[in-house]
C-alpha cells in the first residue's frame, strides 16, 4: 500500500489544469453501450480503476470493448437479451456503481453470475438495491451483514430467474434520494412485465435518465419521479456517441484548495455542471469562495465549464436538505472548506455518508482531529469549527477511501510539517494523477518508495 507525504504550501496554487472524465458516466456508457444494437462510441474514457471494473465485468459477459485511443473506447453491444453468463464471478474492485447496476441489470438474466469486490466494497451494505429488486421477483442473496442483522454484504449471487418467468411490475418510493438505488431499477424495468415508477425525496444525479432517453428508453420524467414503460416498446437501445466532461466531484477537491489557500487561484477546464451534481459549487458560492464558471456548451448531452476558484475570506455554512444529494460524494473535502472558514459550519441530512467507501462522517471527524481541528460528529453530519492559523501535522489513515485521502492531503497543505497520508492506492479509483496534478499547480509531495 502507498503513502504519500504532503508538504507544508510554500507558494500559492495557480494554473490551469483538466480532470479525469466523469465517472458516473463512464459507468453508465459502458453499461449501456454494452446492452446497444450496435457499436458506441465513447471519448474522453479515463479509466480509473472504477470505470474499469464495469468495462471488465460487461466485456466478460459479451461486449467487444476495443481500446481506440488512450481515451477513446469503442463498445459493440450485445443487445439487451443477448448477454452470455460469465465464466466466472464479476469482480466489482472497489466500485459500489458497478455492484449496484449490474445487480439490477443481472436480476433479470436466464443464468445465475455472482458480484464480488474488494475488501472495502464487501463491507457496503447491499439491501437498499436487493430489497426492492427481489420485491419485483429477483433472486438474490447475500452475504449477512456482520452489524446490521436485516442486511446484507457482497458476495451477491444473483439468479437466475426461472424458466419462463420474468420481473414484475414495481412502484418503489425510495427513503433516501440515491441514482445508484435509482439505476439499479430502472436496469431491471428494461426487463421486466409492467411499469416501473420510481420516486426519491429530491432529485439525485440524472445520468441514467438522459443516457437511456437518448439511446430510446421508454422513459419519463417529472421532477424526483420517472416511469419506465416497455408496453409496446421493441426492446432496441440505439448506440450512443458520448464525450464524457469532466467529473465536477474531482474538480471539487482542486477548487477547494484554492479556495483555501492564500494567493491562489486554480482553473479546471471541460467540466460537468449537471445542475443534479453542482451543490458543491453552490456551497462555495455561499461560503464567500471566489468562483467563476464560464459556461462551455454541452458535451455528450451534458452541460460543461470551465470553473476558476480563488482564495477569499471563507465564512461558515448551514449546509443540509436538497443541496446534500447534489452534494454527496464532495461532502468529504467540503469538510476542508469549512475548517478554514470563520464560524462553525453544520453539515445535516448527510447519514447516507455513513454507507461509502468508509463511514465518511466518523472517518473525516478522525482527520480533521488529527489536524487539530475542533469538530462535533453527529447521526446524520457533522459541525465543524474553523480553524485560524496553521494545521497541525498529522499521519492520517485513509481508511481505503479515495475522497478520504484527497481531502487529507489538500487540509495537509496547511499543516506546520509533514503529514503522512497511509493506504493511498485507493485514489487511482477516481483521481489516478491527483498527486501530480497537485505537484502541477504548485504543492509538494512524496511518494516514499
Amino acid at each position: 500500500m502507498t503513502d504519500i507525504v504532503v508538504h507544508p504550501l510554500r507558494r500559492p496554487l495557480t494554473g490551469g489544469v483538466p480532470v479525469p472524465s466523469d465517472k458516473s458516466i463512464g459507468h453508465r456508457a459502458l453499461l449501456f453501450g454494452a446492452l446497444a444494437n450496435g457499436v458506441s462510441r465513447i471519448r474522453g474514457f479515463s479509466r480509473g480503476e472504477d470505470n474499469v471494473s464495469t468495462a471488465r465485468a460487461m466485456a466478460a459477459m459479451g461486449a467487444e470493448i476495443t481500446d481506440v485511443s488512450e481515451t477513446e473506447l469503442s463498445v459493440k453491444g450485445t443487445g439487451l437479451f443477448g448477454l452470455r453468463e460469465p465464466e466466472g464471478p464479476l469482480d466489482c474492485g472497489n466500485s459500489g456503481t458497478t455492484m449496484r447496476l449490474l445487480a439490477g441489470l443481472l436480476a433479470a438474466q436466464p443464468f445465475k453470475t455472482t458480484l464480488i469486490g474488494d475488501e472495502t466494497l464487501c463491507r457496503r451494505p447491499m439491501m437498499r438495491v436487493v430489497g426492492p429488486l427481489r420485491a419485483r421477483g429477483a433472486i438474490i442473496e447475500g452475504k449477512p451483514h456482520p452489524s446490521k442483522p436485516d442486511n446484507v454484504t457482497a458476495p451477491l449471487v444473483i439468479g437466475p430467474l426461472p424458466e419462463g418467468t420474468h420481473l414484475g411490475e414495481l412502484e418503489y418510493e425510495s427513503p433516501v434520494a440515491s441514482a445508484q438505488v435509482k439505476s439499479a431499477i430502472l436496469l431491471s424495468g428494461l426487463y421486466a412485465h409492467g411499469v416501473t415508477r420510481f420516486r426519491e425525496p429530491s432529485l439525485s444525479r440524472d445520468h441514467t435518465e438522459r443516457m437511456l432517453l437518448a439511446m430510446g428508453a421508454p422513459l419519463r420524467t417529472v421532477g424526483p419521479v420517472v416511469e419506465l414503460d416497455p408496453a409496446g416498446w421493441k426492446g432496441v437501445l440505439e448506440p450512443i456517441d458520448v464525450d464524457i466532461p469532466g467529473d465536477v466531484s474531482a474538480a471539487a477537491f482542486l477548487l477547494v484548495a484554492a479556495a483555501i489557500s492564500e494567493g491562489s487561484r486554480v482553473t479546471v477546464r471541460g467540466v460537468g455542471t449537471n445542475p443534479t451534481r453542482t451543490g458543491v459549487l453552490e456551497i462555495l458560492r455561499d461560503m464567500g469562495a471566489g468562483l467563476e464558471i464560464v459556461a462551455r456548451g454541452e458535451q455528450g448531452g451534458e452541460p460543461v465549464a470551465e470553473i476558476t476558484a480563488w482564495h477569499t475570506t471563507l465564512r461558515a455554512g448551514r449546509i443540509g436538505g436538497e443541496i446534500v444529494p447534489r452534494a454527496i460524494d464532495e461532502i468529504p473535502i467540503v469538510c476542508a472548506l469549512a475548517a478554514r472558514a470563520e464560524g462553525e459550519t453544520v453539515i445535516t441530512d448527510a447519514e447516507e455518508l455513513r454507507v461509502k467507501e468508509s463511514d465518511r462522517i466518523a472517518t473525516m471527524a478522525v482527520v480533521l482531529r488529527a489536524f487539530g481541528v475542533d469538530c462535533d460528529e453527529r447521526p446524520d453530519g457533522l459541525a465543524i469549527r474553523g480553524h485560524k492559523g496553521a494545521l497541525r501535522p498529522a499521519e492520517v489513515d485513509s481508511k481505503g477511501d479515495h475522497r478520504i485521502a484527497m481531502t487529507a492531503a489538500v487540509l495537509a497543505l496547511h499543516a506546520s510539517g509533514p503529514t503522512r497520508i497511509k493506504d493511498c492506492d485507493c485514489i487511482a479509483t477516481s483521481f489516478p494523477r491527483f498527486v501530480g496534478t497537485l505537484r502541477a499547480l504548485g504543492a509538494e509531495i512524496d511518494v516514499p518508495a
